[in-house]
């Protein structure tokens, strides 16, 4: 929502089995001609669902650290960026020099780049990451997601349940309604599992959709089987 209001463009990468550190080292590279010579502002969202190896976070740390990663362009790669911003930078009152015109860059990369880490608190993945990699924390603002209030609940259940044809309005209503009153009393459940066990359980708004979503395929599949 908060890019879409500033206009920036989503930056996402399109992880798959062959995707590796180098393809990573691709996509950042691309990100950082976009937004350092073409000057155009950038959200790179990353998930921890799409970190298939530790290793790319040391790429995100130095991001986070500095702006910029090590030896993340050849020298005649480096050249040929920074000749794209001298008239820019010259413009700007910066000398030309290649210390200089870097400066420049680095300067329109942090300004127009922006990174944003969608991290679940669940298990120990994210409080190991964050001890190996400390910009993570050290580097970041923490949006800390609520959960969803009732009313919220039986919307989004609504406007899912909306695709599934119902002989009365009155019955998808009613299942909104017990959908949300299943994920509230989960919420109510893990807090006497927590004073009983002190372990964490967690439920999410992705266990509320996914739990919406099971139920349309439940409907769809038992339809099919009183078809046939």
């Amino acid at each position: 929502m908060t890019s879409f209001i500033l206009g920036y463009d989503i930056a996402r990468i399109v992880v798959t089995s062959s995707y590796k550190l180098a393809d990573l080292k691709t996509d950042i590279q691309n990100m950082f001609t976009k937004a350092g010579a073409q000057g155009n502002a950038l959200l790179f969202i990353l998930t921890d669902g799409q970190i298939t190896d530790d290793k790319f976070l040391v790429y995100i740390n130095d991001l986070l650290s500095s702006g910029y990663i090590p030896e993340l362009f050849a020298k005649d790669e480096l050249d040929a960026l920074l000749g794209k911003v001298r008239a820019e930078a010259k413009g700007a009152g910066f000398d030309d020099t290649p210390d200089a015109l870097f400066g420049f860059l680095l300067d329109k990369v942090r300004k127009n780049l922006h990174l944003s880490l969608c991290f679940s608190p669940v298990g120990d993945a994210f409080r190991i990451r964050a001890r190996m990699f400390p910009g993570i924390i050290n580097c970041t603002s923490m949006d800390m997601f609520h959960a969803w209030p009732r009313e919220a609940l039986i919307d989004v259940a609504n406007r899912f349940l909306a695709e599934i044809e119902f002989p009365e309005d009155e019955i998808r209503t009613n299942i909104a309604l017990h959908m949300a009153h299943v994920h509230l009393s989960i919420g109510d459940a893990n807090a006497e599992f927590l004073a009983a066990e002190r372990r964490h359980n967690y439920t999410t708004p992705t266990s509320y959709l996914e739990l919406i979503n099971f139920y349309k395929m439940l409907v769809d599949s038992k339809r099919g089987k009183i078809s046939e």
